[in-house]
Parts: C-alpha cells; sequence; structure tokens
C-alpha cells in the first residue's frame, strides 16, 4: 500500500495547489501522483477495484493535461517591457539592478530553464538570483529547475543541487529538478506575469581579476560578457 498511501498524498497535495493557483507544483505533483497510482494499480488483483483507480487515474491526468495548457500559455512571450543591452567590459548589471523590480511578492512560482550547471561559479550565480528571490518574493513557495545533466559528474551535481533543495525546503519552498539534455535557451519564468530572456541566461559574469578587488561579492562591480537582456510581460496573465 506504500505506493497508494504517498500516491494519495501526493494527488491531495496537487488539487491544494492547483486551485490556490500554484500550477507549477500542482504539474509537478500531479505527474508524481499519477506515476505512484499506476504502479499501485498495476499489482491490484481485484478488477473492480482496479477500474475504479483506473477512472480516477483518468480525471487525474485530464486535469494534468489542462495545467500543462495553463503553463504552456503562461511561457508564452506578450510584450517587451524592457531591453538592455549589455556590452563587453560593462560593469553595474548585477541582477537586482536588471530585474529585481520585477520580482515581488505576488512572485509564488519561479521556472529557471538553464543548460548550464557544472562549474562552480555557475551555481554560486543559481544561488544569487535564489538570494534575490527570497529576498524580494515573500510569497515565493516553489521553483523547478531545468537543465542538462552534468555526464562528467553526476554525482557532484547531484550534491550540489541537492543541497539547495534542502536549503529552500527549509525556508517552505519547494524545488522540483528536470534534467533535459536537449536543452538550450535560457529563461526564467515569474508567475506574476514576467519573462526573463537573457543571452548568456544566469553567467555573464567575468571572472573577478585580480581576486581580491571590487567586484568580488558585489557583482555590480564585476566585468560583463557581451549579452542582451528582454524582460517580457505574458499576456495571459491574469487568466
Amino acid at each position: 500500500m506504500t505506493d497508494a498511501l504517498e500516491a494519495k498524498k501526493l494527488l491531495i497535495r496537487a488539487v491544494e495547489c492547483d486551485q490556490s493557483g500554484r500550477i507549477l507544483e500542482a504539474q509537478s505533483l500531479y505527474q508524481d501522483g499519477i506515476a505512484k497510482l499506476m504502479s499501485f494499480v498495476s499489482s491490484e488483483p481485484d478488477e473492480q477495484r482496479r477500474k475504479g483507480f483506473l477512472t480516477r487515474i483518468k480525471e487525474y491526468m485530464d486535469r494534468a493535461d489542462a495545467i500543462k495548457a495553463r503553463v504552456n500559455g503562461k511561457l508564452m512571450l506578450g510584450e517587451v517591457v524592457a531591453h538592455i543591452s549589455i556590452e563587453e567590459n560593462d560593469t553595474g548589471y548585477d541582477y537586482v539592478q536588471l530585474f529585481g523590480k520585477y520580482m515581488t511578492d505576488k512572485t509564488v512560482e519561479i521556472l529557471i530553464e538553464e543548460p548550464y550547471l557544472t562549474q562552480n561559479y555557475q551555481y554560486q550565480n543559481l544561488i544569487r538570483f535564489l538570494e534575490l528571490a527570497v529576498t524580494n518574493c515573500s510569497g515565493f513557495k516553489y521553483l523547478r529547475l531545468i537543465t542538462k545533466q552534468d555526464t562528467a559528474n553526476v554525482d557532484q551535481q547531484r550534491t550540489n543541487l541537492g543541497q539547495i533543495k534542502a536549503d529552500l525546503e527549509r525556508r517552505n519552498v519547494a524545488f522540483h529538478i528536470k534534467y533535459e539534455d536537449s536543452l538550450h535557451d535560457r529563461k526564467i519564468y515569474l508567475s506574476n506575469g514576467y519573462i526573463i530572456k537573457i543571452g548568456r541566461g544566469l553567467h555573464f559574469y567575468k571572472a573577478n581579476n585580480p581576486l581580491y578587488s571590487i567586484g568580488l561579492t558585489n557583482y555590480r562591480y564585476r566585468k560583463c560578457l557581451q549579452t542582451d537582456v528582454d524582460i517580457w510581460r505574458n499576456s495571459s496573465t491574469g487568466n
């Protein structure tokens, strides 16, 4: 009964998130709950009970498909509200200056599509962004990260992301990680309707040189690589 009980817990949480508008988290919970329930049903010997479970699974799958359509709609670009061109060696572009004002207490869920998380500085950039999210977004409850698997250092990547996951969960933020090896585009979706597209993703800062100089911890003074930043407002916000 372990799978059945776990599925029940996941699906109850999915419905709660669904009803409260946390569609990213609901989508993940529906998917996990359905998978658990399918595993249980496959070993259920009673035909009538199995039919009952399959009917409920169909209902959950229909709801999960509806949420998937909503999520896809939210990720469609609407109008550009800001465009920033960062030139090679420019300074003054900390995350706070770039998009801090769009990360508000109405940002409950965040989706980050960032293909490259293999180097220490890349994890540090992710942490810097999450520090901004925790600071600015008082209602922040769910993070979904889509990235490529670091095939050369799978265990280290899982360890690093596991530490971030544990820390967020201590702050009552659920963290779902999805590995997608074909991922190329970089994008950050905020549930208050803004979409942040950066040509280089989060990783447009140069290494501080020399190391112990201004810009080591305050990235407003860190030199940048050339990139473009576009902030979009989703046209389906409020639907």
